[in-house]
């Protein structure tokens, strides 16, 4: 739940000194919300963009769904590998930075510490007070590294944990990749024939980009209905230019 929305009471329990002392002792809960919405984004984009060059190139239902699967598996699986790796280099690059800052430090504490001071006195600190500041903070090793890790380099408290950003990708894919499949699959599990059956997979998949950018706005400072608006737009963008490249193959093709 954003802050925003707490009620004036919630805040004020929230700001207690016990509960921001408990807060503060832990570590900032890791966010994978980036991961889900483009997994699930990308998911619905590919997935449609087969089905919409399958229609496109006049291709049987059944291969909609062949290609269908084919691209959630291996597409979804890429996707995740590619995130793990991404989240397991930002930690090794986390890593290596800290060692180095570790041994600055040890070579070149005066240097080090006059980097803690300038970066203080930037923030409105002076005289004893400023002093007293860096004091504190380099008479801790520990303190001294993660203040300049953060100050100096960029680099948050905590990072995501690879395995779990790569999982919330690939489930995000499947999950969602498989709205365009729907009907296709209905209709070959049931022996339905539906008239339009990629018009209302057309139909399906905007409900899902709407449903994705509604569902983000939850966790951001956006309208539920701009943000799926917004998702719903770039979504449909990518999925009409696949359905105008199957079009043209077709017509290549012929």
């Amino acid at each position: 739940m954003k802050p925003s929305r707490l009620r004036p009471s919630m805040l004020l329990d929230a700001h207690s000194p016990s509960a921001v002392r408990e807060r503060l002792s832990s570590p900032p809960p890791q966010s994978y919300l980036r991961d889900l919405v483009y997994g699930a984004i990308d998911g619905i984009v590919t997935t449609f963009a087969v089905v919409a060059g399958s229609a496109g190139a006049g291709f049987r239902p059944a291969i909609a769904i062949v290609l269908g699967f084919a691209n959630l598996l291996a597409d979804g699986f890429s996707m995740a590998v590619s995130n793990f790796s991404a989240s397991r280099a930002e930690r090794q690059e986390h890593a290596q930075a800290r060692q180095e800052e570790q041994r600055q430090i040890r070579e070149f504490p005066e240097g080090e510490r006059e980097e803690i001071r300038q970066i203080f006195a930037a923030k409105g600190f002076e005289g004893e007070d400023l002093e007293r500041v860096v004091s504190k903070i380099t008479s801790d090793i520990h303190l001294w590294v993660d203040t300049m890790m953060v100050e100096e380099l960029g680099f948050g408290r905590e990072l995501r944990d690879p395995l779990r950003a790569a999982l919330t990708t690939f489930g995000a894919f499947l999950v969602a990749g498989f709205v365009p499949l729907i009907v296709f699959v209905y209709q070959a599990v049931t022996g339905t024939t539906f008239s339009e059956p990629f018009l209302m997979s057309a139909i399906a998949t905007g409900v899902a980009f709407f449903s994705v950018g509604a569902m983000k706005s939850r966790f951001v400072a956006q309208s539920w209905w701009r943000a799926g608006l917004e998702t719903f737009a770039l979504g449909g963008a990518a999925a009409s230019l696949a359905f105008i490249v199957g079009s043209l193959l077709q017509a290549v093709a012929g």
